[in-house]
């Protein structure tokens, strides 16, 4: 088998180790069971809990996550190597135990006293599940200065009231964090917030599923005043956007690697089709047009791949990122939405249909160009730093 890895930093010999364990255990456990996880319903639960007690069991849940919550501790650097093999799969995340990872991030370092006592722990174990809303409905999600969600403090806590959508798990989620305002008027970068809002408070509902080209997962939510006790704000007042860069740094570095992963898979299965699929005049592959998209989904890879592991290592260092990251999460995206692509045109017809992770791969890659930033963002974003930036000097 080709080594589609190739193009990353030095992988060290025990992080490989734990890399190619890992691979083994999506392709092996996770992948055949993608169809029932993806159905939803009792089904999907029992074989959650069962994956998740495999993982338990062979030393692979949560290795990202500090080991005094459960997890294995692993690096960011080191743990890059091995969330491409987790992201192979979208289910891979929530089996292996690190989805949690940037909530527990955040509740870690800027939660309260009460609020990590209570939830840090059964969050890390998978026991509860938590997700992040910043998007308004009919308003621009790459301006939260338009928020206008509204926290109202209140005798011992606060009340909000508003609405967010596309929540990725927010339907079935037990902890929301909301960005809100609580000072000032729209728009204004200042006097934003977050909160951590249990899902089961009254005066909070789920609007409706809101299907991404066709496949669940994102959720419009309601806040009817919801109220909350002052210890569930997360940060400062009035500081949410500081919070909220830094989870978001490293959330799209993350998702960068694991649409690598993904982008990975779908190039081995073109990979298979050409060489296995037999025409009257040979294999697939003999065709220069498919030879073609190998090449460019190939060099599509080894392209991408090093600018996502650079983002990680100046986020793992603590330097700025903002050019690094962008530049990962549109390559990432791109990479992805291509790679798939050409993968279904050397499949045909059975590139379109259930029997493959494809079409599945292909709409997560349309939908990463706009979900958690658009393209247009990261380029407008990435360019004005650079050309802030002194001649001779790093971007």
């Amino acid at each position: 088998m080709l080594d589609v890895t190739f193009g990353e930093p030095r992988c060290p010999a025990e992080v490989r180790e734990l890399r190619d364990r890992v691979t083994d255990f999506v392709r092996s456990r996770i992948v055949p069971c993608e169809r029932v996880l993806e159905g939803g319903g009792p089904d999907a639960a029992r074989t959650l809990r069962r994956l998740r007690r495999e993982a338990r069991s062979e030393g692979l849940w949560a290795l990202p996550l500090p080991a005094e919550l459960g997890g294995r501790g692993v690096p960011l650097r080191s743990y890059a190597h091995v969330a491409e093999a987790e992201g192979a799969s979208d289910h891979g995340p929530a089996v292996l135990g690190s989805a949690p990872l940037l909530d527990a991030l955040m509740l870690r370092r800027h939660g309260g006293d009460g609020v990590r006592e209570r939830y840090l722990a059964p969050l890390a174990a998978g026991e509860v599940r938590a997700c992040y809303a910043m998007t308004e409905p009919g308003v621009p999600g790459t301006d939260p200065s338009l928020t206008t969600t509204r926290a109202v403090e209140t005798e011992g806590g606060w009340r909000l009231t508003g609405g967010k959508w596309f929540v990725s798990g927010g339907a079935d989620a037990d902890l929301v964090t909301v960005l809100t305002r609580t000072d000032g008027r729209a728009p204004d970068r200042e006097g934003l917030s977050l909160f951590l809002v249990p899902t089961a408070s009254p005066g909070f509902r789920v609007v409706r599923e809101l299907p991404v080209l066709g496949a669940a997962g994102q959720a419009e939510i309601a806040l009817d005043g919801v109220r909350v006790d002052a210890g569930h704000l997360i940060g400062a007042r009035g500081k949410a956007l500081a919070v909220a860069a830094e989870r978001l740094q490293l959330g799209r570095a993350l998702r960068a690697l694991r649409w690598t992963g993904q982008a990975a898979r779908a190039f081995e299965l073109m990979r298979e089709r050409a060489v296995t699929r037999a025409r009257s005049r040979g294999p697939l592959g003999d065709l220069q047009l498919v030879q073609r998209h190998v090449f460019e989904s190939l060099l599509a890879l080894r392209t991408t791949r090093p600018l996502v592991h650079e983002a990680v290592a100046r986020l793992d260092a603590g330097l700025d990122a903002h050019v690094e990251v962008g530049l990962a999460k549109v390559a990432a995206a791109r990479t992805l939405q291509q790679v798939a692509d050409a993968a279904i045109q050397v499949h045909g017809a059975a590139g379109l249909g259930p029997d493959t992770a494809l079409s599945a791969l292909f709409r997560t890659g349309r939908a990463a160009r706009i979900l958690d930033g658009p393209d247009e963002l990261h380029i407008s974003s990435v360019a004005r730093r650079v050309l802030r930036t002194e001649p001779g000097q790093p971007g």
